[in-house]
C-alpha cells in the first residue's frame, strides 16, 4: 500500500470522542479546519497536525485516524526539540534526570507534551486553538502553560506556539515542530524530489544523534542552498546560519521533478535551526523516505547540555514562535 494513500482525502469535520465499533481512536478527538481548497486535520493527542491537503491531495506524510502517530509526525515539541544526551542536564545548580523516551540511544527526545491530551479552546471554520498545562514531572520541576494556534488563509497554513512559565523560578526552554513534507512522488519516496534548504552550516552528530561540532555545507552532500534532487542522500542533522528572505523567514522547499507543484515550510526568526530528516532510521520500514522531515527548532539538539540556542524562560515570561506551510504551483 502506498503510504500516501493513508491520508489521501480529508475526513469530514469531526469533534468529540472518536469511536469506531466501540473503541477510541489512537490520537483521540479529531478536528478539521478548512479554507477554500485547503483543509487540515488536527488531533487531541499532542494538539498535532495529522494531515494537510490541497484539493484533497496530501502535502504532508501524515497518518490516518485509525493509526497511532509514528516518527513524531506533525507533533509539537515542548519544552525541548530533538534530543537530550542521557536524558540528563544541569540547571541553576541542580541536576535533573528525565525518563529515557529514546532508550535505544539512551536519550530523552522531543519534549514532554506530544503524547498528552490537549484541550480545544476556540475553533472556527478556518482556525483552531489548543491549550495544555505541563505540570511538574520526572526531571522537570516547572509548570508551563502551552498553546498551539493553527490557521488557514490564502497563504497556506500557519502555526503559532506560545509557552508561558507559571513557576516562580526560571527554567530552560526550547520548542520545535515535526511535520514531514510530501508531494505524492513517484515510487512513494522523496528521492526524486528537488529540495532546497537555506542553511550555510550543519551540525554533524555522533551515533546517538548528539552534535559534535559545526561544519560549513560547502562541498558536502548537505549543501542544498539551491534546488537539487534529493536522490539517495541520508540526512538527519540540524542546519543553522540560515538564509532568510526579506520578511525574516527561512524557507525549505520540496518540488516535484517536473516543477508542476511544490510545498514550502517557512519559519520565523525565533527558529534559528532547521533539522532535516530523510526518515532512513524510522522503525517502520514502509514509512522510510516517504516524507521529508523539516523541523523548525529554537535551539540546537542537546541544548539543555550545550546551551546552544537555549532560552531562559523567567517566571511569568512567554515565548512565541511561528512557522507554516505554503502550497506552491511550480518553482
Amino acid at each position: 500500500m502506498n503510504p500516501e494513500a493513508r491520508t489521501s482525502s480529508p475526513a469530514k469535520p469531526r469533534q468529540g470522542p472518536e469511536r469506531n465499533s466501540g473503541h477510541l481512536l489512537p490520537s483521540g478527538r479529531q478536528y478539521e479546519i478548512r479554507h477554500g481548497r485547503q483543509s487540515a486535520q488536527l488531533t487531541e493527542v499532542g494538539g498535532a497536525l495529522r494531515g494537510y491537503f490541497l484539493d484533497g491531495r496530501p502535502l504532508l506524510d501524515g497518518y490516518g485516524p485509525e493509526e497511532m502517530c509514528t516518527g513524531a509526525r506533525g507533533q509539537s515539541l515542548i519544552p525541548w526539540p530533538n534530543r537530550i544526551r542521557n536524558g540528563r542536564y544541569e540547571w541553576d545548580g541542580g541536576t535533573y534526570q528525565l525518563d529515557l523516551s529514546e532508550p535505544e540511544k539512551s536519550g530523552a527526545i522531543h519534549g514532554l507534551t506530544r503524547w498528552r491530551n490537549w484541550e480545544v479552546r476556540e475553533q472556527s471554520e478556518d482556525s483552531i486553538s489548543f491549550a495544555y498545562t505541563l505540570h511538574s514531572c520526572q526531571g522537570w520541576p516547572w509548570v508551563l502553560d502551552c498553546s498551539l494556534d493553527y490557521g488557514l488563509d490564502d497563504g497556506g497554513l500557519s502555526v503559532r506556539t506560545t509557552v508561558t512559565n507559571r513557576s516562580p523560578d526560571p527554567c530552560p526552554f526550547g520548542t520545535g515542530a515535526h511535520p514531514y513534507l510530501s508531494l505524492g512522488l513517484a515510487g512513494g519516496t522523496i528521492d526524486a524530489g528537488l529540495v532546497e534548504v537555506p542553511g550555510r552550516t550543519f551540525l554533524p552528530v555522533d551515533d546517538r544523534g548528539i552534535p559534535t561540532g559545526h561544519e560549513r555545507v560547502d562541498g558536502t552532500e548537505y549543501d542544498l542552498r539551491e534546488l537539487r534532487q534529493l536522490g539517495a542522500r541520508h540526512i538527519d542533522v540540524a542546519y543553522t546560519d540560515l538564509i532568510r528572505d526579506a520578511d525574516g523567514r527561512a524557507r525549505v522547499r520540496l518540488v516535484r521533478p517536473d516543477s508542476s507543484a511544490a510545498v514550502e515550510l517557512w519559519a520565523d526568526e525565533t527558529y534559528p535551526y532547521l533539522e532535516i530528516f530523510t526518515g532512513d532510521t524510522l522503525p517502520q520500514p514502509d514509512r522510510r523516505r516517504t516524507g521529508l522531515g523539516v523541523e523548525p527548532m529554537t535551539c540546537a539538539p542537546d541544548a539543555f547540555n550545550s546551551g546552544e540556542g537555549l532560552i531562559t524562560l523567567h517566571a511569568g515570561q512567554s515565548h512565541t514562535g511561528q512557522w507554516g506551510i505554503t502550497p506552491r504551483q511550480g518553482t
